[in-house]
């Protein structure tokens, strides 16, 4: 079984202006969708999903991490992933694909990345939300880039398709000015050293 791509999308949104007030430098979010056949649509229940996982997931991390590059190249501060199944898959489908190291390593690997990647997973007919939510790729108790990309394809996912996206963004959100995880820690007599705060 190979990889079938139907597509490939690359969003690219640049923030000038928010809040009224200039943002400088401009920050910048970039999204890389493929659109992919889904390898076990019309097969009913499929026990061992790993094959298909080890076949895909290098094959569409690697096309994903060199679209994002090629608009970030070094600049590259946060990221996640993010993937929706169309309405003939199973919400376990659309996991399986971006929840393995085989996918999110590529990107992680590409920009020698600490923290593991935000991600969202859905199930949703063409023309649905797709969210990717991001965060600092070495930090991830830094609110500052703790952001969402929003977009929609309008004719996918079809029923038996998978749109699989990394995100990334240069800068964090405009204007930020909320504090970070460690701030509240600390007033709150917390260990700073642990930023999930458990």
């Amino acid at each position: 079984m190979t990889v079938e791509i139907r597509r490939t999308l690359l969003h690219v949104q640049n923030t000038l202006i928010e809040e009224g007030r200039a943002v400088e430098p401009a920050t910048k979010l970039v999204a890389a969708l493929a659109i992919i056949k889904n390898p076990w649509f019309g097969m009913g229940y499929v026990e061992n999903l790993r094959p298909a996982i080890i076949e895909s997931g290098p094959v569409v991390g690697k096309l994903l991490t060199e679209m994002i590059l090629d608009v970030t190249s070094d600049t590259l501060e946060g990221y996640g992933k993010a993937s929706v199944v169309g309405m003939g898959g199973s919400l376990e489908h659309a996991q399986a694909l971006t929840h393995t190291l085989f996918f999110g390593n590529q990107l992680r690997d590409a920009v020698n990345a600490k923290s593991y990647l935000a991600f969202t997973n859905t199930r949703g007919a063409a023309g649905c939300a797709m969210m990717i939510p991001l965060m600092d790729k070495n930090d991830g108790g830094r609110r500052s880039h703790y952001q969402t990309i929003h977009l929609n394809v309008p004719d996918a996912p079809a029923d038996d398709e998978v749109i699989i996206a990394f995100g990334a963004s240069v800068g964090g959100h405009p204007h930020h000015r909320i504090g970070d995880r460690y701030q509240d820690l600390a007033e709150m007599g917390r260990d700073v050293e642990n930023p999930a705060g458990v």
